[in-house]
Protein backbone atom coordinates (compact mmCIF):
# COMPACT_ATOMS: atom_id res chain seq x y z
CA UNK A 1 0.00 0.00 0.00
CA UNK A 2 1.20 3.39 -1.27
CA UNK A 3 0.65 6.28 1.31
CA UNK A 4 1.18 9.94 1.07
CA UNK A 5 3.36 12.33 2.87
CA UNK A 6 0.66 13.85 4.53
CA UNK A 7 -1.77 9.98 5.74
CA UNK A 8 1.80 9.14 6.86
CA UNK A 9 2.17 12.40 9.27
CA UNK A 10 -1.08 11.51 10.57
CA UNK A 11 -0.27 7.85 11.17
CA UNK A 12 3.38 8.59 12.49
CA UNK A 13 1.80 11.80 15.30
CA UNK A 14 -1.26 9.24 16.30
CA UNK A 15 1.27 6.78 17.34
CA UNK A 16 2.50 9.34 19.34
CA UNK A 17 -0.62 10.02 20.90
CA UNK A 18 -1.60 6.53 21.60
CA UNK A 19 1.50 6.24 23.17
CA UNK A 20 0.87 9.18 25.40
CA UNK A 21 -2.42 7.18 26.56
CA UNK A 22 -4.26 10.03 24.14
CA UNK A 23 -5.96 8.46 21.65
CA UNK A 24 -7.16 9.91 17.77
CA UNK A 25 -7.48 13.61 16.98
CA UNK A 26 -6.63 16.17 18.95
CA UNK A 27 -9.71 17.55 20.60
CA UNK A 28 -11.14 20.79 20.50
CA UNK A 29 -10.16 21.47 24.40
CA UNK A 30 -6.69 20.88 23.41
CA UNK A 31 -6.60 23.20 20.32
CA UNK A 32 -8.17 25.78 22.41
CA UNK A 33 -5.31 25.62 25.24
CA UNK A 34 -2.53 25.92 23.05
CA UNK A 35 -4.31 28.83 21.11
CA UNK A 36 -4.89 30.36 24.46
CA UNK A 37 -1.13 29.87 25.75
CA UNK A 38 -0.11 31.61 22.36
CA UNK A 39 -2.51 34.48 23.26
CA UNK A 40 -0.58 34.80 26.45
CA UNK A 41 2.51 34.36 25.53
CA UNK A 42 5.39 37.93 26.02
CA UNK A 43 7.28 37.74 22.88
CA UNK A 44 11.23 38.46 23.41
CA UNK A 45 12.95 41.32 21.73
CA UNK A 46 12.27 41.56 18.20
CA UNK A 47 14.56 43.17 16.22
CA UNK A 48 13.93 46.26 14.40
CA UNK A 49 12.02 46.87 11.04
CA UNK A 50 11.92 50.61 9.55
CA UNK A 51 8.91 52.31 8.84
CA UNK A 52 8.82 51.43 5.58
CA UNK A 53 8.89 47.64 5.46
CA UNK A 54 8.69 47.03 2.22
CA UNK A 55 11.64 48.92 1.43
CA UNK A 56 13.31 47.01 4.26
CA UNK A 57 12.24 43.69 2.95
CA UNK A 58 13.75 44.32 -0.44
CA UNK A 59 17.20 45.07 1.49
CA UNK A 60 17.16 42.02 3.62
CA UNK A 61 16.30 39.97 -0.01
CA UNK A 62 19.23 41.86 -1.55
CA UNK A 63 21.56 40.73 1.08
CA UNK A 64 20.36 36.96 0.48
CA UNK A 65 20.94 37.10 -2.58
CA UNK A 66 17.95 37.64 -4.38
CA UNK A 67 16.27 40.58 -6.94
CA UNK A 68 13.51 42.59 -6.53
CA UNK A 69 11.28 44.94 -8.60
CA UNK A 70 8.27 46.66 -7.64
CA UNK A 71 4.88 46.75 -9.97
CA UNK A 72 1.70 49.26 -9.53
CA UNK A 73 -0.53 46.37 -10.11
CA UNK A 74 -0.55 42.37 -11.12
CA UNK A 75 -1.68 43.16 -15.08
CA UNK A 76 2.22 44.08 -15.01
CA UNK A 77 3.34 41.32 -13.79
CA UNK A 78 4.03 38.97 -17.06
CA UNK A 79 5.61 42.22 -18.86
CA UNK A 80 8.01 42.91 -15.69
CA UNK A 81 8.76 38.90 -15.73
CA UNK A 82 9.45 38.87 -19.60
CA UNK A 83 12.15 41.72 -18.97
CA UNK A 84 13.60 40.23 -16.24
CA UNK A 85 13.79 36.81 -18.32
CA UNK A 86 15.42 38.54 -21.01
CA UNK A 87 17.84 40.37 -18.69
CA UNK A 88 19.35 36.88 -18.09
CA UNK A 89 19.39 35.68 -21.16
CA UNK A 90 16.95 33.09 -20.19
CA UNK A 91 14.15 31.23 -22.65
CA UNK A 92 10.46 32.79 -21.84
CA UNK A 93 9.20 29.57 -21.00
CA UNK A 94 8.14 28.95 -17.44
CA UNK A 95 5.67 26.86 -14.96
CA UNK A 96 3.46 28.58 -11.98
CA UNK A 97 1.17 28.40 -9.66
CA UNK A 98 -2.68 27.73 -10.78
CA UNK A 99 -3.21 30.73 -8.83
CA UNK A 100 -1.58 33.37 -11.18
CA UNK A 101 -3.10 31.08 -14.73
CA UNK A 102 -5.24 33.80 -15.48
CA UNK A 103 -3.06 36.65 -16.10
CA UNK A 104 -2.30 37.43 -19.72
CA UNK A 105 1.46 35.81 -20.12
CA UNK A 106 0.42 35.33 -24.01
CA UNK A 107 0.14 39.25 -23.97
CA UNK A 108 3.79 39.70 -22.72
CA UNK A 109 5.35 36.84 -25.19
CA UNK A 110 5.70 34.38 -22.26
CA UNK A 111 4.57 30.53 -22.73
CA UNK A 112 3.19 30.10 -18.85
CA UNK A 113 1.71 26.90 -18.54
CA UNK A 114 -0.08 25.96 -14.77
CA UNK A 115 0.88 23.13 -13.56
CA UNK A 116 3.30 21.26 -11.41
CA UNK A 117 7.02 21.38 -12.47
CA UNK A 118 9.04 18.77 -13.54
CA UNK A 119 12.59 17.99 -14.30
CA UNK A 120 13.16 20.24 -17.06
CA UNK A 121 11.19 23.23 -16.42
CA UNK A 122 13.74 25.59 -15.29
CA UNK A 123 11.60 28.67 -14.48
CA UNK A 124 8.72 28.63 -11.35
CA UNK A 125 6.58 30.96 -10.92
CA UNK A 126 5.06 31.10 -7.60
CA UNK A 127 3.35 33.52 -5.10
CA UNK A 128 3.92 33.63 -1.03
CA UNK A 129 1.82 33.69 1.88
CA UNK A 130 3.77 36.20 3.23
CA UNK A 131 7.05 37.58 2.86
CA UNK A 132 9.11 38.19 6.28
CA UNK A 133 10.41 42.11 6.47
CA UNK A 134 13.21 41.16 9.46
CA UNK A 135 15.13 39.08 7.07
CA UNK A 136 14.00 39.28 3.48
CA UNK A 137 12.53 35.77 3.43
CA UNK A 138 9.58 34.21 1.76
CA UNK A 139 6.88 31.86 3.87
CA UNK A 140 5.40 29.28 1.43
CA UNK A 141 2.37 26.75 2.37
CA UNK A 142 2.06 24.03 0.12
CA UNK A 143 -1.13 22.81 -0.85
CA UNK A 144 -2.50 21.35 -3.98
CA UNK A 145 -2.57 24.57 -5.85
CA UNK A 146 0.73 25.94 -4.35
CA UNK A 147 3.18 23.28 -4.41
CA UNK A 148 6.24 23.68 -2.84
CA UNK A 149 8.08 22.00 -6.06
CA UNK A 150 7.45 25.10 -7.51
CA UNK A 151 10.39 27.24 -5.51
CA UNK A 152 12.64 24.09 -4.96
CA UNK A 153 12.93 22.49 -8.79
CA UNK A 154 12.98 24.93 -11.01
CA UNK A 155 16.56 26.66 -11.54
CA UNK A 156 14.87 30.18 -11.16
CA UNK A 157 12.32 31.19 -8.66
CA UNK A 158 10.01 34.10 -9.16
CA UNK A 159 7.75 34.97 -6.65
CA UNK A 160 4.87 37.78 -6.91
CA UNK A 161 4.25 39.13 -3.37
CA UNK A 162 1.48 41.52 -2.38
CA UNK A 163 3.15 44.50 -0.86
CA UNK A 164 0.24 44.69 2.11
CA UNK A 165 1.49 40.78 2.61
CA UNK A 166 5.48 42.11 3.63
CA UNK A 167 4.95 41.43 7.52
CA UNK A 168 7.73 42.82 9.94
CA UNK A 169 8.63 40.12 11.76
CA UNK A 170 8.22 36.01 11.59
CA UNK A 171 6.08 36.04 14.79
CA UNK A 172 3.12 37.75 12.48
CA UNK A 173 3.71 35.41 9.62
CA UNK A 174 2.94 32.41 12.34
CA UNK A 175 0.21 34.20 14.05
CA UNK A 176 -1.33 34.71 10.28
CA UNK A 177 -1.47 30.74 9.24
CA UNK A 178 -3.35 30.87 12.74
CA UNK A 179 -5.86 33.25 12.22
CA UNK A 180 -6.09 32.17 8.22
CA UNK A 181 -5.65 28.40 8.42
CA UNK A 182 -6.22 27.63 11.27
CA UNK A 183 -3.08 25.03 11.62
CA UNK A 184 -0.20 24.65 9.00
CA UNK A 185 -0.48 22.92 5.97
CA UNK A 186 1.77 19.55 5.17
CA UNK A 187 4.85 21.92 3.98
CA UNK A 188 5.82 25.37 5.37
CA UNK A 189 9.24 26.80 3.76
CA UNK A 190 11.31 29.79 4.28
CA UNK A 191 12.92 30.74 1.44
CA UNK A 192 16.44 33.33 1.91
CA UNK A 193 17.29 33.78 -1.82
CA UNK A 194 18.82 31.39 -3.61
CA UNK A 195 19.96 28.17 -2.23
CA UNK A 196 23.13 27.45 -1.04
CA UNK A 197 25.91 25.64 0.87
CA UNK A 198 29.71 25.87 2.06
CA UNK A 199 30.43 22.28 2.42
CA UNK A 200 33.25 22.58 0.15
CA UNK A 201 36.21 24.16 1.68
CA UNK A 202 33.72 26.75 2.98
CA UNK A 203 33.13 27.86 -0.54
CA UNK A 204 29.60 29.38 -1.03
CA UNK A 205 28.13 27.71 -3.86
CA UNK A 206 24.76 28.62 -5.10
CA UNK A 207 22.04 26.06 -6.61
CA UNK A 208 23.41 23.37 -4.59
CA UNK A 209 19.77 22.12 -3.58
CA UNK A 210 17.63 24.49 -5.07
CA UNK A 211 16.87 27.26 -7.22
CA UNK A 212 20.30 29.46 -8.67
CA UNK A 213 18.49 32.41 -8.38
CA UNK A 214 15.28 34.34 -6.74
CA UNK A 215 13.33 36.97 -7.90
CA UNK A 216 10.56 38.98 -6.31
CA UNK A 217 7.71 41.16 -7.73
CA UNK A 218 6.55 42.87 -5.35
CA UNK A 219 2.71 43.85 -6.32
CA UNK A 220 1.63 47.48 -4.89
CA UNK A 221 2.37 49.71 -2.29
CA UNK A 222 1.90 48.84 1.76
CA UNK A 223 -0.72 50.72 3.74
CA UNK A 224 0.28 53.49 5.88
CA UNK A 225 1.56 51.08 9.34
CA UNK A 226 1.18 47.79 7.61
CA UNK A 227 3.73 45.21 6.93
CA UNK A 228 0.09 37.41 -0.21
CA UNK A 229 -0.15 36.76 -3.20
CA UNK A 230 -1.33 33.08 -2.41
Amino acid sequence: MTLDTSTARRHILDRIRRAQGRGGEPLASEREAVTDALARHTPGPLPTVGPDRVAHFEAQAHRMSSTTERVATLAQVPAAIAGYLDALGLARKAVCWNTFAGLDWAGAGIDVQPRRPQGDDLVGISGAFVAVAETGTLMMLSGPDTPASMHLLPETHVAIVSADRIVAHYEEGFALIRAERGQLPRATNLVSGPSRTGDIEQTIVLGAHGPYRVHIVIVGDAPPGTGSVS
